[in-house]
């Protein structure tokens, strides 16, 4: 408890900015070795980033020294996203008393995303973050992950540039304010010894350290401050190039939700009062069939190549599925420099676990492939009709005019109009299995289907999962569902099953069900954690203790999702069966920051 006190007189004295801190009397840039030791007052080293904009310098100046090149401190010196800078917002006002009316909080997070931002080849790398996707991070090295991975993703830092005084006060701000990260600082395991005996206060011979001590602290700053530096060639490049967006106009679209399939179709996007807002109206029809969605919304872009916005169907019924596709939705897209083409999530959800995947790309007068309604061919079968959805296709096609590559014979077109080919195709017996381009003359689909000779193997994705208990959709704790999909495999050309050049065949027919994941003695977490629907669909059970239960506990637990094939056998003749890990756990009580830039 002392320590937690402490803290926070640390913080009631210092200036934040987000998620940095500037002692009193240390200059802008600061400086020093990152392990905590007192400092003295230090110039920049680097050249920052001057503030130019009005309200931006009168708002921020009070506490943000400028200089005589028009620095304002610590705010020249970083840049990062759109979620990035609000959060800074936020926590002035939270933490400093920042009063900001809305609409000149909008003008400042634009102008800092706009002249404080990343480019666009170093925002494409995190783009996960702001579309909220659960991804496998890899780990540049050991430091990294002792001193960033214990609390949160390695995107939140990887969002930002700086110079190596800001990521050294970056890493005071940590300590000033959360306890934990102080412990790991101090004590990584995996940095060589630094500063033996220095027994400096709050060093590594200082209070919480032995002389010798290893740390894992100063590694990942210069770790941090040579990849994620604050001037790059991808800034320099891009702060030349960059323009007003001129994205008004009609986009294809297509679009992928896991366990609804596939969708094409088309998105009018229409300038708003200012060069870089707009209205969007977005119509998708399922290439398996059913009923086509209709949305509109908003969306501003940030930088000249940063979506976001958000977007709804018409209103949802009473009794309206989690996943129902008509939902409002907060869209996060990447627009490619050029303009011409762009790709994202459009998710939902009280813990974003539902979204459509989507690409997009300028309609135009030229033959464009958009979609298959199938994901893969088998090798040996023959009068196989495979849909091609596009767009601007010609008038007169020929077979001899789509080709599938070597083995995959196009014999006839069934029908074809301007947005829809129908191919019959037959697949031989040797054909080299693998994934496969389609091509109509000049336009070309990369990647469009598998040829496979038979699965080996099915996965259950994610292959690790959580879902959360809680109430309908209007509880303080609203439920926490995961949505899994079950997809066959072919091993590759090794012949190994389950290696890097693995064959994605696609998703496939499966009954799923539940099975204990023994961890416990009397274990019985699947007759309440929650239910797994026909479409794999997994809703978790209410929050709260559960008299039914042993010991009246919570519905909490983790099982096995098993999704056992319908159609497809082993070489013994059984179903052939894969399996996820699911956690389900309480709901996020206290929930932390979360930035939603949008429209």
């Amino acid at each position: 408890m002392t320590r937690g006190i402490a803290s926070i007189a640390v913080v009631a004295c210092l200036m934040v900015v987000a998620p940095g801190l500037e002692a009193q009397g240390r200059g802008a840039g600061g400086g020093g070795t990152g392990n905590g030791a007192a400092r003295g007052k230090s110039e920049p080293t680097e050249e920052g980033i001057p503030v130019t904009d009005a309200l931006t310098i009168s708002r921020c100046s009070g506490c943000h020294k400028k200089d005589d090149k028009g620095n304002l401190s610590r705010i020249s010196w970083t840049r990062t996203t759109p979620e990035g800078w609000e959060e800074a917002i936020k926590r002035m006002v939270r933490l400093n008393g920042v009063k900001l009316e809305p609409a000149d909080a909008k003008v400042i997070l634009k102008y800092l995303s706009n002249y404080h931002g990343l480019a666009p080849e170093e925002a494409k790398p995190v783009m996960y973050m702001a579309e909220h996707r659960i991804v496998d991070e890899p780990v540049p090295n050991e430091s990294v992950r002792t001193t960033c991975m214990t609390c949160h993703a390695l995107g939140r830092p990887f969002s930002w540039r700086r110079t190596r005084e800001e990521w050294s006060m970056l890493a005071d701000t940590h300590m000033a304010l959360y306890q934990q990260a102080e412990a790991a600082f101090r004590r990584g395991p995996f940095a060589p010894i630094i500063n033996a005996g220095a027994g400096a206060a709050g060093g590594p011979g200082g209070p919480g350290g032995a002389p010798g001590q290893q740390v894992s602290l100063d590694a990942s700053l210069d770790f941090l401050a040579k990849t994620y530096p604050l001037h790059t060639a991808e800034w320099g490049a891009w702060r030349a190039r960059m323009r007003a967006p001129r994205i008004a106009g009609k986009w294809l679209v297509t679009a992928r939700v896991p366990g609804h399939g596939k969708y094409v179709g088309e998105m009018t996007i229409a300038q708003a009062a200012a060069d870089d807002e707009f209205t969007t109206t977005t119509k998708l029809t399922p290439i398996g069939g059913g009923p086509a969605i209709t949305r509109t919304g908003t969306g501003l872009v940030y930088a000249g190549y940063s979506w976001r916005g958000r977007s709804s169907g018409p209103p949802l019924a009473a009794n309206a599925r989690p996943d129902d596709l008509n939902t409002t939705t907060r869209e996060t897209m990447w627009i490619a420099p050029d303009q011409t083409s762009a790709e994202g999530r459009w998710f939902w959800g009280e813990y974003q676990e539902f979204g459509f995947d989507v690409k997009l790309r300028r309609a135009s007068a030229d033959p464009v492939l958009l979609s298959l309604d199938r994901f893969s061919l088998k090798t040996g079968t023959q009068g196989q009709r495979v849909r091609i959805m596009g767009s601007s296709l010609p008038a007169q096609v020929a077979a001899t005019d789509l080709d599938f590559g070597s083995g995959v014979f196009v014999k006839s077109i069934a029908s074809h109009n301007a947005a829809e080919i129908v191919a019959v195709v037959d697949v031989a017996a040797d054909a080299v299995s693998g994934k496969r381009d389609v091509a109509l003359h000049t336009a070309v689909l990369e990647d469009a289907l598998a040829v496979y000779d038979k699965v080996d193997y099915i996965k259950v994705l994610p292959e690790a999962s959580m879902a959360r208990l809680g109430g309908d959709a209007k509880s303080s704790h609203p439920r926490g569902y995961q949505q899994l999909e079950a997809v066959a495999y072919q091993r590759g050309a090794d012949g190994k099953p389950h290696t890097a050049d693995d064959v994605e065949i696609g998703p496939i027919d499966v009954n799923w069900s539940v099975e204990e994941f023994y961890a416990s003695f009397g274990d019985d977490d699947k007759e309440f954690v929650g239910k797994l629907d026909d479409n794999g669909l997994f809703t978790p059970n209410t929050d709260g203790p559960n008299p039914q239960r042993k010991f009246s506990r919570n519905n909490y637990g983790d099982v096995w999702i098993v999704a056992t094939a319908r159609n497809e056998k082993d070489k013994e003749g059984r179903p052939i069966s894969g399996r996820s890990y699911l956690v389900v756990t309480v709901p996020t009580y206290i929930r932390w920051d979360q930035p939603e830039v949008n429209r």
